[in-house]
Protein backbone atom coordinates (compact mmCIF):
# COMPACT_ATOMS: atom_id res chain seq x y z
CA UNK A 1 0.00 0.00 0.00
CA UNK A 2 3.18 2.19 0.67
CA UNK A 3 4.45 1.78 -2.82
CA UNK A 4 0.96 2.72 -4.55
CA UNK A 5 0.27 5.50 -1.82
CA UNK A 6 4.09 7.14 -3.23
CA UNK A 7 3.08 6.41 -7.02
CA UNK A 8 -0.20 8.23 -6.35
CA UNK A 9 1.32 11.03 -4.49
CA UNK A 10 4.09 11.55 -7.10
CA UNK A 11 0.84 11.29 -10.07
CA UNK A 12 -1.01 13.40 -8.19
CA UNK A 13 1.95 16.52 -8.57
CA UNK A 14 2.40 15.51 -11.82
CA UNK A 15 -1.11 15.79 -12.92
CA UNK A 16 -1.41 19.65 -10.98
CA UNK A 17 1.63 20.54 -12.54
CA UNK A 18 -0.11 19.27 -16.19
CA UNK A 19 -2.99 21.30 -15.36
CA UNK A 20 -1.17 24.75 -14.17
CA UNK A 21 0.88 24.91 -17.36
CA UNK A 22 -1.55 23.08 -20.03
CA UNK A 23 -2.78 26.84 -21.43
CA UNK A 24 0.28 28.22 -21.57
CA UNK A 25 1.46 25.04 -23.69
CA UNK A 26 -0.84 25.46 -26.13
CA UNK A 27 -1.46 28.74 -26.80
CA UNK A 28 3.01 29.16 -26.54
CA UNK A 29 2.64 26.71 -29.02
CA UNK A 30 0.25 27.96 -31.44
CA UNK A 31 1.85 31.52 -31.26
CA UNK A 32 5.45 29.24 -32.29
CA UNK A 33 3.30 28.12 -35.07
CA UNK A 34 2.65 30.79 -36.76
CA UNK A 35 5.82 32.41 -36.90
CA UNK A 36 7.05 29.51 -38.38
CA UNK A 37 4.10 29.47 -41.03
CA UNK A 38 5.52 32.83 -41.93
CA UNK A 39 9.08 33.16 -42.34
CA UNK A 40 10.36 31.27 -44.97
CA UNK A 41 13.62 28.75 -44.23
CA UNK A 42 15.51 29.13 -47.68
CA UNK A 43 15.50 33.00 -47.59
CA UNK A 44 17.37 32.50 -44.35
CA UNK A 45 19.54 29.20 -45.02
CA UNK A 46 21.60 30.99 -47.77
CA UNK A 47 23.21 33.90 -45.71
CA UNK A 48 24.88 31.29 -42.82
CA UNK A 49 27.78 30.86 -44.60
CA UNK A 50 30.24 32.41 -42.25
CA UNK A 51 30.64 33.27 -38.50
CA UNK A 52 30.71 37.23 -38.44
CA UNK A 53 28.54 39.04 -35.69
CA UNK A 54 25.45 39.78 -38.39
CA UNK A 55 25.47 35.67 -39.50
CA UNK A 56 25.27 34.88 -35.93
CA UNK A 57 22.21 37.16 -35.25
CA UNK A 58 20.81 36.19 -38.04
CA UNK A 59 21.40 32.77 -37.17
CA UNK A 60 20.23 33.28 -33.32
CA UNK A 61 16.56 34.91 -35.54
CA UNK A 62 16.39 31.84 -37.47
CA UNK A 63 16.21 29.78 -34.28
CA UNK A 64 13.97 31.78 -32.22
CA UNK A 65 11.98 31.98 -35.59
CA UNK A 66 11.93 28.05 -35.63
CA UNK A 67 11.70 26.96 -32.39
CA UNK A 68 11.58 23.10 -31.97
CA UNK A 69 12.24 20.39 -29.72
CA UNK A 70 15.64 19.82 -29.02
CA UNK A 71 15.82 16.97 -31.33
CA UNK A 72 14.26 18.80 -34.59
CA UNK A 73 16.71 21.00 -33.45
CA UNK A 74 19.77 19.14 -33.47
CA UNK A 75 18.67 17.74 -36.93
CA UNK A 76 17.69 21.31 -38.67
CA UNK A 77 21.06 22.77 -37.60
CA UNK A 78 23.03 19.41 -39.15
CA UNK A 79 21.15 19.60 -42.50
CA UNK A 80 22.19 23.98 -42.47
CA UNK A 81 25.48 22.80 -41.90
CA UNK A 82 25.06 20.28 -44.68
CA UNK A 83 23.83 23.05 -47.06
CA UNK A 84 26.89 25.41 -46.18
CA UNK A 85 26.04 26.81 -42.94
CA UNK A 86 29.54 27.43 -40.98
CA UNK A 87 29.69 25.19 -37.82
CA UNK A 88 29.37 28.24 -35.33
CA UNK A 89 26.28 29.85 -37.15
CA UNK A 90 24.52 26.46 -37.39
CA UNK A 91 25.12 25.52 -33.75
CA UNK A 92 23.71 29.37 -32.48
CA UNK A 93 21.05 28.46 -34.30
CA UNK A 94 20.33 24.98 -32.56
CA UNK A 95 20.81 27.05 -28.99
CA UNK A 96 18.25 29.86 -30.11
CA UNK A 97 15.86 27.15 -31.49
CA UNK A 98 15.38 24.87 -27.93
CA UNK A 99 16.16 28.32 -25.54
CA UNK A 100 15.02 31.48 -26.76
CA UNK A 101 11.57 30.36 -27.76
CA UNK A 102 8.06 31.77 -26.94
CA UNK A 103 6.70 28.76 -25.16
CA UNK A 104 9.39 28.26 -22.94
CA UNK A 105 8.85 31.35 -21.97
CA UNK A 106 6.11 31.36 -21.09
CA UNK A 107 5.97 27.89 -18.98
CA UNK A 108 8.72 29.46 -17.21
CA UNK A 109 6.89 32.46 -16.68
CA UNK A 110 3.78 30.40 -15.06
CA UNK A 111 5.72 27.29 -13.01
CA UNK A 112 8.48 29.52 -11.62
CA UNK A 113 8.34 33.26 -12.14
CA UNK A 114 8.65 35.84 -14.61
CA UNK A 115 12.36 36.65 -13.56
CA UNK A 116 13.67 32.85 -15.01
CA UNK A 117 11.80 33.95 -18.82
CA UNK A 118 13.89 37.07 -18.49
CA UNK A 119 17.04 35.35 -17.48
CA UNK A 120 16.47 32.86 -19.99
CA UNK A 121 16.37 35.47 -22.72
CA UNK A 122 19.36 37.26 -21.34
CA UNK A 123 21.28 33.77 -21.00
CA UNK A 124 20.68 32.52 -24.43
CA UNK A 125 22.64 35.28 -25.73
CA UNK A 126 25.74 35.60 -23.79
CA UNK A 127 25.62 31.95 -24.61
CA UNK A 128 25.56 31.90 -27.56
CA UNK A 129 28.39 34.71 -27.85
CA UNK A 130 30.72 32.61 -25.54
CA UNK A 131 30.07 29.80 -28.02
CA UNK A 132 31.25 32.11 -31.35
CA UNK A 133 34.35 33.00 -28.63
CA UNK A 134 35.13 29.23 -28.12
CA UNK A 135 34.72 27.99 -31.37
CA UNK A 136 36.67 31.23 -32.61
CA UNK A 137 39.50 30.09 -30.43
CA UNK A 138 40.07 26.40 -30.46
CA UNK A 139 37.97 24.62 -33.15
CA UNK A 140 40.26 23.72 -35.66
CA UNK A 141 39.49 23.66 -39.46
CA UNK A 142 40.56 20.03 -39.58
CA UNK A 143 37.94 19.55 -37.35
CA UNK A 144 35.34 21.11 -39.43
CA UNK A 145 36.28 19.02 -42.15
CA UNK A 146 36.09 15.77 -40.44
CA UNK A 147 32.43 16.74 -39.17
CA UNK A 148 31.33 17.88 -43.05
CA UNK A 149 32.81 14.40 -44.39
CA UNK A 150 30.55 12.35 -41.55
CA UNK A 151 27.59 14.96 -42.32
CA UNK A 152 27.80 13.95 -45.85
CA UNK A 153 27.66 10.17 -44.79
CA UNK A 154 23.66 11.13 -44.75
CA UNK A 155 23.37 8.90 -41.07
CA UNK A 156 20.13 9.78 -39.48
CA UNK A 157 19.47 10.38 -36.31
CA UNK A 158 16.32 11.54 -34.35
CA UNK A 159 13.38 13.96 -35.64
CA UNK A 160 14.45 13.82 -39.10
CA UNK A 161 11.65 13.75 -40.94
CA UNK A 162 9.94 17.44 -38.75
CA UNK A 163 13.31 18.73 -39.29
CA UNK A 164 13.24 18.45 -42.97
CA UNK A 165 9.66 19.92 -43.35
CA UNK A 166 9.08 23.22 -44.47
CA UNK A 167 5.46 24.26 -43.77
CA UNK A 168 5.80 28.15 -44.28
CA UNK A 169 2.91 29.96 -46.54
CA UNK A 170 4.28 30.00 -50.01
CA UNK A 171 1.36 32.74 -51.04
CA UNK A 172 3.14 35.95 -51.88
CA UNK A 173 2.04 39.81 -50.32
CA UNK A 174 2.16 41.59 -47.12
CA UNK A 175 2.47 39.81 -43.60
CA UNK A 176 -1.03 40.23 -42.88
CA UNK A 177 -2.68 38.95 -45.86
CA UNK A 178 -0.71 35.91 -45.50
CA UNK A 179 -1.48 35.36 -42.17
CA UNK A 180 -5.74 35.81 -43.39
CA UNK A 181 -4.99 33.40 -46.24
CA UNK A 182 -6.39 29.65 -45.86
CA UNK A 183 -2.43 28.43 -46.59
CA UNK A 184 -1.98 30.33 -43.27
CA UNK A 185 -4.75 28.52 -41.45
CA UNK A 186 -3.57 25.20 -42.56
CA UNK A 187 0.22 25.54 -42.29
CA UNK A 188 -0.69 26.69 -38.77
CA UNK A 189 -2.44 23.67 -37.65
CA UNK A 190 0.20 21.59 -39.19
CA UNK A 191 3.26 23.05 -37.59
CA UNK A 192 1.54 23.08 -34.59
CA UNK A 193 0.47 19.45 -34.79
CA UNK A 194 4.10 18.60 -35.56
CA UNK A 195 5.73 20.32 -33.05
CA UNK A 196 3.53 18.83 -29.83
CA UNK A 197 3.96 15.34 -31.87
CA UNK A 198 7.55 16.40 -31.52
CA UNK A 199 7.69 17.18 -28.12
CA UNK A 200 5.41 15.10 -26.36
CA UNK A 201 7.41 12.67 -25.00
CA UNK A 202 10.06 15.26 -23.87
CA UNK A 203 7.24 16.61 -21.34
CA UNK A 204 5.30 13.55 -20.30
CA UNK A 205 8.79 12.35 -19.27
CA UNK A 206 9.64 15.59 -17.95
CA UNK A 207 6.75 16.04 -15.71
CA UNK A 208 6.54 12.36 -14.26
CA UNK A 209 10.08 12.79 -13.92
CA UNK A 210 9.68 16.29 -12.04
CA UNK A 211 6.24 14.71 -10.17
CA UNK A 212 8.51 11.54 -8.65
CA UNK A 213 11.36 14.19 -7.47
CA UNK A 214 9.23 16.12 -6.00
CA UNK A 215 7.37 13.32 -4.19
CA UNK A 216 10.06 10.73 -3.14
CA UNK A 217 13.23 12.87 -3.18
CA UNK A 218 13.42 13.90 0.57
CA UNK A 219 13.93 18.16 1.16
CA UNK A 220 17.01 17.55 3.24
CA UNK A 221 19.07 15.43 0.16
CA UNK A 222 18.67 18.34 -2.09
CA UNK A 223 19.48 20.92 0.69
CA UNK A 224 22.89 19.07 1.30
CA UNK A 225 23.26 18.63 -2.83
CA UNK A 226 22.61 22.12 -3.42
CA UNK A 227 25.00 23.62 -0.41
CA UNK A 228 21.88 25.60 0.75
CA UNK A 229 23.21 26.54 4.13
CA UNK A 230 26.41 27.95 2.40
CA UNK A 231 25.48 30.89 0.18
CA UNK A 232 28.61 31.70 -1.52
CA UNK A 233 29.53 28.18 -2.02
CA UNK A 234 25.76 27.20 -3.41
CA UNK A 235 25.84 30.18 -6.02
CA UNK A 236 29.53 28.68 -7.20
CA UNK A 237 28.31 25.32 -7.28
CA UNK A 238 24.54 25.71 -8.95
CA UNK A 239 25.88 26.25 -12.91
CA UNK A 240 28.74 23.56 -11.91
CA UNK A 241 26.09 20.90 -11.40
CA UNK A 242 23.19 22.27 -13.21
CA UNK A 243 24.47 20.77 -16.21
CA UNK A 244 25.21 17.67 -15.22
CA UNK A 245 21.54 17.14 -13.60
CA UNK A 246 20.22 17.94 -16.98
CA UNK A 247 22.91 15.99 -18.81
CA UNK A 248 21.64 13.05 -16.42
CA UNK A 249 17.99 13.62 -17.02
CA UNK A 250 17.52 12.52 -20.47
CA UNK A 251 14.70 15.16 -20.66
CA UNK A 252 15.06 17.87 -23.09
CA UNK A 253 13.31 21.18 -24.53
CA UNK A 254 10.18 22.46 -22.44
CA UNK A 255 10.10 18.76 -20.75
CA UNK A 256 12.67 20.04 -18.67
CA UNK A 257 11.09 23.09 -17.17
CA UNK A 258 9.04 21.09 -14.55
CA UNK A 259 12.48 19.76 -13.22
CA UNK A 260 13.47 23.43 -13.03
CA UNK A 261 10.71 24.51 -10.86
CA UNK A 262 11.65 21.17 -8.17
CA UNK A 263 15.15 21.88 -8.01
CA UNK A 264 14.81 25.39 -7.93
CA UNK A 265 12.43 24.39 -4.52
CA UNK A 266 14.83 21.91 -3.26
CA UNK A 267 17.64 24.96 -3.46
CA UNK A 268 19.74 25.33 -6.40
CA UNK A 269 20.52 28.41 -7.12
CA UNK A 270 19.14 31.02 -9.96
CA UNK A 271 22.29 30.62 -11.81
CA UNK A 272 22.22 27.01 -11.72
CA UNK A 273 18.23 26.75 -12.97
CA UNK A 274 19.46 28.42 -15.80
CA UNK A 275 22.39 26.60 -16.72
CA UNK A 276 20.28 23.34 -16.18
CA UNK A 277 17.99 24.81 -18.55
CA UNK A 278 20.72 24.90 -21.31
CA UNK A 279 21.86 21.41 -20.66
CA UNK A 280 18.95 20.46 -22.99
CA UNK A 281 21.10 20.21 -25.72
CA UNK A 282 24.09 17.35 -24.14
CA UNK A 283 21.85 15.09 -22.77
CA UNK A 284 23.63 11.53 -22.80
CA UNK A 285 20.49 10.75 -26.25
CA UNK A 286 21.56 14.06 -27.95
CA UNK A 287 25.50 13.14 -27.62
CA UNK A 288 24.72 10.30 -29.06
CA UNK A 289 22.93 12.15 -32.37
CA UNK A 290 26.36 14.03 -32.42
CA UNK A 291 28.53 11.42 -32.74
CA UNK A 292 26.43 10.07 -35.70
CA UNK A 293 26.25 13.00 -37.38
CA UNK A 294 29.85 14.77 -36.87
CA UNK A 295 32.17 12.04 -35.23
CA UNK A 296 33.09 11.35 -31.89
CA UNK A 297 35.91 13.84 -31.70
CA UNK A 298 33.34 17.17 -32.80
CA UNK A 299 30.78 15.13 -29.93
CA UNK A 300 33.43 15.60 -27.11
CA UNK A 301 34.16 19.20 -28.66
CA UNK A 302 30.66 20.13 -28.41
CA UNK A 303 30.12 18.81 -25.27
CA UNK A 304 32.76 20.68 -23.45
CA UNK A 305 32.39 23.81 -25.01
CA UNK A 306 28.67 23.72 -24.63
CA UNK A 307 29.24 22.77 -21.02
CA UNK A 308 31.41 25.28 -20.02
CA UNK A 309 29.73 28.28 -21.68
CA UNK A 310 26.49 27.10 -20.17
CA UNK A 311 28.29 27.15 -16.82
CA UNK A 312 29.67 30.62 -17.75
CA UNK A 313 26.43 32.26 -18.80
CA UNK A 314 24.79 31.07 -15.21
CA UNK A 315 26.91 32.57 -13.30
CA UNK A 316 27.03 36.01 -15.67
CA UNK A 317 22.92 35.99 -14.69
CA UNK A 318 23.41 34.76 -11.41
CA UNK A 319 25.79 38.17 -10.96
CA UNK A 320 23.95 40.34 -13.08
CA UNK A 321 20.34 39.73 -11.42
CA UNK A 322 21.46 39.81 -7.81
CA UNK A 323 22.95 43.17 -8.48
CA UNK A 324 19.88 44.49 -10.47
CA UNK A 325 17.83 42.21 -7.13
CA UNK A 326 15.59 40.52 -9.79
CA UNK A 327 16.62 36.89 -8.13
CA UNK A 328 13.76 35.54 -6.43
CA UNK A 329 13.72 35.69 -2.42
CA UNK A 330 10.84 32.57 -1.81
CA UNK A 331 11.04 29.49 -4.03
CA UNK A 332 7.50 28.78 -4.64
CA UNK A 333 7.32 27.24 -8.04
CA UNK A 334 4.31 25.93 -8.88
CA UNK A 335 4.87 22.01 -8.28
CA UNK A 336 3.04 20.91 -5.54
CA UNK A 337 -0.59 19.20 -5.73
CA UNK A 338 -3.35 21.74 -6.21
CA UNK A 339 -6.81 20.69 -6.52
CA UNK A 340 -8.66 21.79 -9.80
CA UNK A 341 -10.65 25.02 -9.37
CA UNK A 342 -13.15 27.32 -11.43
CA UNK A 343 -10.50 30.21 -11.95
CA UNK A 344 -8.68 31.51 -14.65
CA UNK A 345 -6.46 28.40 -14.88
CA UNK A 346 -9.47 26.50 -15.95
CA UNK A 347 -10.93 28.75 -17.97
CA UNK A 348 -7.82 29.47 -20.11
CA UNK A 349 -7.23 25.63 -20.39
CA UNK A 350 -10.91 25.19 -22.02
CA UNK A 351 -10.14 27.70 -24.39
CA UNK A 352 -6.71 26.72 -25.74
CA UNK A 353 -8.15 22.83 -25.48
CA UNK A 354 -11.20 24.29 -27.73
CA UNK A 355 -8.39 26.32 -30.17
CA UNK A 356 -6.16 22.96 -30.39
CA UNK A 357 -9.42 20.88 -31.23
CA UNK A 358 -10.01 23.08 -33.99
CA UNK A 359 -6.30 23.03 -35.30
CA UNK A 360 -6.13 19.15 -34.89
CA UNK A 361 -9.62 19.17 -37.28
CA UNK A 362 -8.07 21.34 -39.63
CA UNK A 363 -4.94 19.44 -39.70
CA UNK A 364 -6.49 15.91 -40.05
CA UNK A 365 -8.74 17.33 -42.91
CA UNK A 366 -5.69 18.85 -44.90
CA UNK A 367 -3.74 15.51 -45.14
CA UNK A 368 -1.57 15.68 -42.06
CA UNK A 369 -1.85 12.35 -40.94
CA UNK A 370 0.61 11.13 -43.71
CA UNK A 371 3.27 13.71 -42.83
CA UNK A 372 2.97 12.84 -38.93
CA UNK A 373 4.30 9.68 -39.99
CA UNK A 374 7.27 10.70 -42.02
CA UNK A 375 8.70 13.00 -38.95
CA UNK A 376 11.18 9.91 -37.69
CA UNK A 377 12.10 9.06 -41.20
CA UNK A 378 15.16 10.06 -43.12
CA UNK A 379 14.73 13.46 -44.84
CA UNK A 380 15.93 12.20 -48.16
CA UNK A 381 12.55 10.36 -48.09
CA UNK A 382 10.16 13.40 -47.32
CA UNK A 383 7.25 14.62 -49.25
CA UNK A 384 8.27 17.32 -51.86
CA UNK A 385 7.04 19.96 -49.32
CA UNK A 386 10.62 19.66 -47.75
CA UNK A 387 13.25 22.02 -48.76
Amino acid sequence: MKVLHAIGHALAITFSMTWQILWALIFGFVLSAVVQAVVRRSTIVKRLGDDRTRTLLIATGFGVASSSCSYAAVALARSLFKKGASFTAAMAFEIASTNLVVELGVILAVLIGWQFTLAEFVGGPIMIVLVAVVFRLFLRQRLIDDARMQTERGLAGSMEGHAAMDMTVSEEGSLWHRLRSKEAVTSVSHIFIMEWAAVIRDIVLGLLIAGAIAAWVPESFWHGFFAVGHPLLSKVWGPLIGPIVGLMSFVCSIGNVPLAGVLWNAGISFGGVISFLFADLIILPILLIYKKYYGTKMMLFILASFYATMVVAGYVVEIVFSLLGLVPTERNAKVGETAIQWNYTTVLNIVALLVAAGLSYRFVRTGGIPMLRMMGGDPASEHAGAD
